[in-house]
């Protein structure tokens, strides 16, 4: 292991577990020799009647002394400054203006004879210190496909990545997020192996049928499926042919939460999670948790308490920890994963921001995406928004049905084939397809790949399209592919013809820091407009989540924000052009709410004087102005 970091990475990390009370590194070993851990009475009673609502009364007294008996357990791994530290953790100051999350798989930089998550905490730690408060680590364990989603072993980490070391070294400068995949398991997995075997105690892990009578056609059809695939997969197992229930494909078995003992096995993996330095767990499409038949299979009531008997129990023993629930369906649908602010998910993925931000810089009318982020609010003093615009999927459009029409979705979709992207297809009831995500980079989806238009134009489209998620009320999420403008992948696709490939290509890191290093490439162009928006926003408190947020409506070619400090003391004006022409933003004082002030741009220093009359200013081609008056300004 040669370069910077070298041979001694890991007495680096020993000497990380030395500032555990910093870090929240956990003991590696519990400690059973101090008193064990017993959860307030409130909390046993609430966890009680979430288990009762789930399995009745008489299996939950036995799920609860099990779920006390996995606390202690975690418990007893937290060292005395973690405890500490814990007793006067503050929920209402866990996000602030600080906050970004970059979005990486742990093996998407690499270079020869390295592990590559040693790659990632080199390149981290040179590049986006100071950019990123968090890493997101997309699935790291052991996969049979997928691109790590379908899990073989949720405890260990893939060889072929690195291991929970090289993670810990990671979270010495970044708080980390881990993926909780835990609505299936691959089909190569020991727990479905078990299964197959016929073992009893895993014979209910699963949602099997004998047969294909036993499933009516109607409760098939009724199922809201992101997939075209047939939900019931045939397995031959040591008792005969089974059909298995596999929501995503034949190699994603779904597990069975009716059954007691797959929630306890979960929430074992949870707090395992959390003792390898989670400080966000990712609910993978968690809108599919709980299987039942003459359901539509999706975001049903069992679904959310469970995610509410996560959240209570994270609060009682971890609660530095938050829950991230990822749910491509319709907006109204998604935001009830945050319950009533304070008992389901702190961060929902804000999914209709993609599809709306794509559709106003494709048609230049922004009026579609204001009239929608409208409807947002601050959910409360410990839960908000994550706004992202692309990922390692792509650009699910389910949050955009009734915002936009069948029309105008399908019109995207066109846009997206065209710029050399894909489209993954779901089936309706009725039996037809319909678009379900646009597999394709943002770069791509924004700026059609081998245009002849000036680049220059193409990269300040590019920013001007990410500047919108980043002054959005909550925390920003950026995709490693979308911090560099990558382009769409086309070979990666040809050779795996797997659409989602596209958007997951890995780089060499050599090439990416010549790139990086050269000013005139569009990377480094990219990646510095990028930097400067994160700096820029990370020093202002009105981009603080719980900053008020209002959608001011001045022309249908501008998205504008005004944003209002917690503490009142200071306003930010941001406003983005998504057309190709210069428009003028005139707002007067009385009519808009704003301050009578002078503006200073915090992106370039250009000022604007709001006093005595209206504050009026052009704005170029895909500008972006970000305006603060108040202290400072």
């Amino acid at each position: 292991m040669r370069g910077p970091i070298g041979r001694d990475w890991r007495r680096n990390v020993k000497q990380a577990a030395d500032y555990a009370a910093d870090i929240r590194l956990h003991s590696g070993n519990p400690d059973y020799t101090r008193p064990i851990y017993h959860p307030p009475q409130e909390v046993r009673l609430d966890i009680f009647k979430k288990l009762a609502s789930l399995y009745g009364e008489a299996r939950a007294e036995e799920g609860l002394a099990e779920i006390e008996r996995v606390m202690r357990v975690y418990y007893a791994h937290k060292t005395a400054a973690m405890i500490e530290m814990d007793r006067g953790f503050d929920p209402a100051g866990r996000f602030s203006e600080r906050d970004a999350i970059l979005i990486t798989y742990g093996d998407m930089v690499r270079e020869p004879h390295r592990a590559p998550l040693l790659t990632l905490v080199e390149f981290a730690k040179e590049r986006l210190a100071g950019l990123f408060s968090t890493i997101h680590l997309l699935p790291f364990f052991p996969s049979s496909s997928d691109r790590g989603f379908s899990v073989m072993d949720f405890e260990q980490v893939d060889p072929a990545i690195g291991d929970w070391d090289m993670i810990a070294f990671l979270r010495r400068d970044f708080k980390l997020m881990f993926d909780g995949v835990f609505n299936h398991i691959s089909s190569r997995s020991r727990w479905f192996r078990e299964f197959l075997d016929q073992n009893p105690e895993y014979i209910d892990f699963f949602t099997v049928f004998s047969t294909r009578e036993a499933v009516s056609d109607d409760h098939l059809r009724i199922l809201f499926r992101p997939r075209t695939t047939d939900v019931l997969t045939p397995f031959d197992t040591l008792g005969g042919r089974r059909l298995v229930w596999t929501t995503f494909s034949p190699d994603q078995v779904d597990l069975n939460f009716q059954n007691p003992k797959v929630l306890f096995k979960v929430i074992a993996v949870l707090l395992f999670y959390v003792r390898h330095g989670a400080d966000l767990v990712r609910l993978d499409a968690v809108t599919y948790l709980w299987d039942e038949l003459g359901t539509t299979g999706a975001h049903l009531e069992e679904t959310h308490i469970i995610i509410r008997l996560m959240r209570a129990i994270l609060d009682a023993v971890a609660p530095h920890v938050a829950l991230v629930t990822e749910t491509n369906v319709p907006h109204a649908d998604n935001i009830r994963y945050f319950g009533d602010g304070t008992d389901e998910a702190q961060i929902v993925y804000n999914f209709a921001l993609p599809p709306l931000v794509l559709h106003a810089f494709q048609t230049s009318d922004a009026s579609r995406l204001s009239a929608w982020a409208e409807s947002l609010e601050l959910v409360s003093d410990r839960a908000t928004y994550f706004n992202f615009l692309d990922s390692h999927d792509g650009i699910g459009v389910m949050a955009a049905h009734g915002i936009l029409s069948m029309e105008e979705i399908d019109a995207m979709a066109a846009r997206v084939l065209d710029n050399g992207g894909h489209i993954s297809y779901r089936t309706e009831v009725d039996g037809t397809v319909s678009p379900y995500e646009l597999n394709i980079t943002w770069w791509s989806a924004i700026n059609r790949d081998r245009s002849d238009e000036d680049e220059e134009l193409r990269v300040r489209r590019y920013l001007a399209s990410r500047s919108i998620a980043l002054a959005l009320m909550g925390v920003p999420g950026i995709y490693l592919h979308g911090l560099l403008g990558s382009e769409n992948d086309t070979r990666a696709f040809d050779e795996e013809r797997d659409r989602r490939a596209i958007n997951r290509a890995t780089l060499d890191k050599n090439h990416l820091l010549r790139a990086l290093n050269d000013p005139s490439s569009r990377t480094a162009r990219v990646f510095a407009g990028m930097r400067a928006m994160l700096l820029a926003r990370s020093r202002e408190p009105c981009f603080h989540p719980n900053a008020l947020q209002r959608v001011l409506h001045a022309d249908s070619g501008l998205f504008v924000l005004l944003r209002r400090a917690p503490n009142g003391s200071a306003f930010l004006l941001a406003a983005t052009n998504v057309t190709p022409r210069a428009r003028v933003l005139s707002l007067k004082a009385s009519g808009a709410g704003l301050p009578d002030a002078q503006w200073t741009d915090i992106l370039d220093g250009s000022r604007f004087d709001g006093r005595d009359g209206p504050l009026e200013l052009t704005i170029e081609p895909y500008g972006v102005r970000w305006l603060r008056a108040g202290a400072n300004a």
